[in-house]
């Protein structure tokens, strides 16, 4: 069976120590740039470094809006869950809003197989998959986990892990990488920005 991360931090997690930490905050690309336009308006490239991990900033309503922040991991083929702990600083009252539809900003996971074209036409609705569940983008600490074996994995348009289950097999073998989605009830991965200065800080991320 192949060894499910590329990443030697992420191997070591097993050891104990924060993947977050190894991993250098530029391997966190911000994005997604599809045709050389980066859909994270108003964002940096990578994410930064910061006193507790990988760190970015929300940007602010009219200022622009955070998507897909991609790490390139390799096959999935063999591991059995995703699990993140992160961090949101705001003040009281800062709200996280979907760009797309003003619903409320919601986190979650998806993974991209090797080759995808972002046309979601054909084959290519099999080659990203998006985590059955999802969380509210809300201050304080955080800890969100999405297991594989799950059968609710939503392909691009209709599929479902479940029900195709060679073409979420097929991606698991083949992924390029993991993405943390910022995004709403119209997409996933459509973008967020914040009502006030917010902060995201990656504690740990690991794939098990």
């Amino acid at each position: 069976m192949k060894k499910p991360i590329v990443f030697a931090a992420l191997a070591r997690a097993a050891a104990g120590a924060p993947v977050a930490a190894q991993v250098p905050a530029k391997a966190w690309r911000i994005g997604p740039i599809i045709k050389g336009r980066n859909y994270s308006v108003g964002m940096p490239l990578s994410m930064q470094e910061g006193p507790l991990g990988p760190t970015f900033a929300f940007p602010i309503e009219g200022r622009g809006h955070v998507h897909y922040v991609s790490l390139g991991t390799g096959p999935l083929e063999g591991a059995r869950q995703i699990t993140v702990r992160y961090r949101i600083d705001a003040a009281r009252g800062t709200r996280f809003v979907a760009q797309e539809d003003s619903s409320p900003g919601m986190f979650g996971f998806a993974f991209q197989r090797a080759g995808d074209n972002w046309t979601a036409r054909g084959r290519y609705e099999a080659y990203r998959w998006y985590s059955p569940n999802t969380a509210a983008l809300t201050p304080g600490t955080h800890t969100f986990i999405a297991r594989l074996d799950d059968p609710a994995w939503i392909g691009v348009m209709s599929s479902k892990s479940g029900t195709n289950r060679a073409g979420f097999a097929a991606a698991l073998a083949d992924t390029e990488s993991v993405s943390m989605t910022f995004g709403g009830n119209s997409g996933r991965g459509h973008g967020v920005y914040s009502t006030a200065p917010a902060r995201f800080t990656l504690l740990d991320f690991r794939i098990d």
